[in-house]
């Protein structure tokens, strides 16, 4: 009778302990994703509900690679994302990135896992911003990007300018890697002239959404 009196009281022990280690297991954050737009790779995640005073630590590695690197800025951080860009910097590679949660003192999830991210494949291309100046011969437009977007992809960039005309016909000039300037010449005075731009990558088949519009009147 003592010895099974003994035993329950171990198993009851037991059972206190992993109760008390289940309990001491966080919750993993979820929706672990990369948003990156012009090379500029942001890793997100949504932090696990009803908890307070969380610390985030993100690591990282290649594909097909078996270690796991820690993300230097990245350890003990409380907001819900960390910016990759440096780690993740080849857009030849692909990568994945994972999170998991702590609260102090001994708390900790289990680690949240990234879809396979591709810089190349998987980089959102931005809007090139339009600046118009009048000269005496003509209309002066000037493309500009984003200073990550040009340092990685300069050869690859290419541009599509639009002159909107008032009866709903555009014209279509095109700009290659070298070159983020165009003269639009011979055009009617005292009119109004509006255009767009969008971004061309031909060798990843990606293109940007058109830039707003702008518009100037000749004199």
């Amino acid at each position: 009778m003592t010895d099974l009196l003994l035993g329950a009281v171990l198993l009851g022990n037991l059972g206190v302990c992993v109760t008390a280690q289940v309990l001491a297991m966080l919750a993993p954050p979820t929706q672990v994703r990369f948003d990156s737009v012009d090379y500029k790779n942001i890793v997100h995640w949504t932090p696990p509900s009803n908890i307070s005073s969380l610390q985030f630590y993100v690591q990282w590695k290649i594909y097909g690679e078996p270690e796991w690197l820690d993300v230097d800025g990245c350890q003990g951080i409380q907001k819900p994302q960390c910016d990759l860009s440096v780690v993740t910097a080849d857009p030849r590679e692909w990568y994945y990135a994972r999170v998991h949660a702590s609260s102090l003192p001994s708390s900790k999830s289990a680690w949240a896992l990234s879809p396979r991210f591709s810089p190349r494949w998987d980089t959102k291309i931005s809007s090139p911003v339009l600046r118009l100046n009048l000269t005496e011969q003509g209309i002066v437009v000037r493309v500009k990007q984003p200073r990550q977007l040009v340092r990685k992809m300069h050869s690859s960039l290419h541009y599509e300018i639009y002159l909107l005309h008032t009866s709903g016909q555009e014209e279509v000039f095109t700009l290659n890697c070298c070159s983020h300037k165009l003269t639009l010449k011979k055009l009617t005075h005292k009119g109004k002239h509006c255009l767009q731009a969008r971004t061309m990558m031909p060798l990843q088949a990606k293109s940007s959404a058109r830039s707003s519009v702008k518009c100037v009147t000749t004199l």
